[in-house]
């Protein structure tokens, strides 16, 4: 596919796709023309293009993978923020690596989305995003100084409630934190029942806490016999 142009909509936010995959380039063009408030003004499935084509169309958002046969998205988001400090990027790809994560955050990305992609998900990150552009946009053209109840809106408070509304029912933000807060102090790894006694909660319950870690891919469960031949799951956090 090379790169492709789209048609340009000056009341829509410009997006510029870049993904190596021409199908899931596709996907995605099609996942973002259903949200409303959105046009793709082009695609790039390689470096050279992705940077010709951003220095020339000027997109307002762009979608990243990170995994590509000539580079790492990873080097082309430092680019983006070297040259064009107002264009906001969306992570889209199949990276787990929290090293990967930690480096696209420090970034500046404004999201991180793991394929395959979920559509609700999606527009869920897109309709934010649209917030976000419009009422700073319109921040910037009626103030020159903010409030704290508007940055909240913006970055601070809304991010976390969203962020605690995607936790699983019986799964408590502040408990979460004390949990993961612990396992990383202790290297060797732990059982359900030592972190409970730490938190002062039941095994049943740090346990939903510890396995709820585990399925998102932050700490490891192994299995190990105590001195009585009893199996326990040791928990330790992800290197």
């Amino acid at each position: 596919m090379g790169y492709m142009v789209l048609n340009k909509n000056a009341q829509l936010i410009q997006t510029f796709i870049v993904e190596d995959d021409k199908r899931i380039a596709e996907i995605n063009r099609r996942f973002v023309e259903k949200v409303p408030g959105y046009a793709v003004i082009g695609i790039a499935t390689n470096e050279r293009e992705a940077k010709e084509q951003i220095e020339i169309l000027q997109p307002q958002l762009i979608l990243l993978d990170i995994y590509f046969p000539d580079m790492s998205g990873l080097h082309l988001l430092k680019w983006i923020r070297e040259n064009f400090t107002n264009m906001d990027v969306i992570m889209i790809t199949a990276a787990k690596e929290i090293e990967a994560l930690k480096q696209a955050i420090h970034g500046g990305i404004f999201d991180y989305i793991i394929k395959p992609v979920i559509l609700d998900r999606f527009k869920e990150t897109l309709n934010k995003y649209k917030d976000y552009y419009h009422t700073m946009n319109r921040l910037m053209n009626e103030k020159e100084t903010i409030n704290q109840d508007e940055i909240d809106k913006l970055i601070g408070k809304g991010n976390r409630e969203r962020i605690d509304e995607n936790l699983p029912k019986g799964i408590n933000r502040l408990t979460l934190d004390k949990v993961m807060a612990i396992i990383k102090k202790h290297k060797n790894g732990m059982t359900a029942e030592e972190v409970g006694q730490q938190i002062g909660a039941s095994r049943t319950t740090t346990r939903r806490y510890l396995e709820y870690l585990v399925s998102i891919s932050l700490v490891t469960a192994d299995i190990s016999y105590g001195s009585v031949g009893r199996p326990e799951r040791i928990y330790k956090i992800k290197e």
